[in-house]
């Protein structure tokens, strides 16, 4: 999966997708948070230091999450810049 933004209320996110259901998010073009998938409906941020997960509720890092599901459910652009 290729990155990808997605916008909440004013605020613009650069998802960069590192697999293992794992995204680094940067906000205003800096680098932000680094988050991960736990159940269906909880993400987690992630320690900056050791990348493990810390347990405690985040509603901003749930609504990125929503929208990075809501993302990989649209279907795939096709690349408009491939030239034969």
């Amino acid at each position: 999966m290729q990155p990808f933004d997605i916008e909440i209320g004013n605020t613009s996110y650069a998802v960069f997708p590192e697999g293992n259901n794992t995204y680094t998010i940067f906000k205003n073009g800096k680098m932000y948070v680094q988050i991960q998938k736990d159940t269906e409906s909880i993400w987690l941020k992630l320690d900056e230091q050791t990348e493990t997960p810390l347990f405690e509720e985040n509603p901003e890092i749930n609504e990125i999450g929503k929208r990075i599901e809501a993302y990989k459910e649209l279907p795939e652009e096709e690349d408009d810049d491939y030239e034969d």
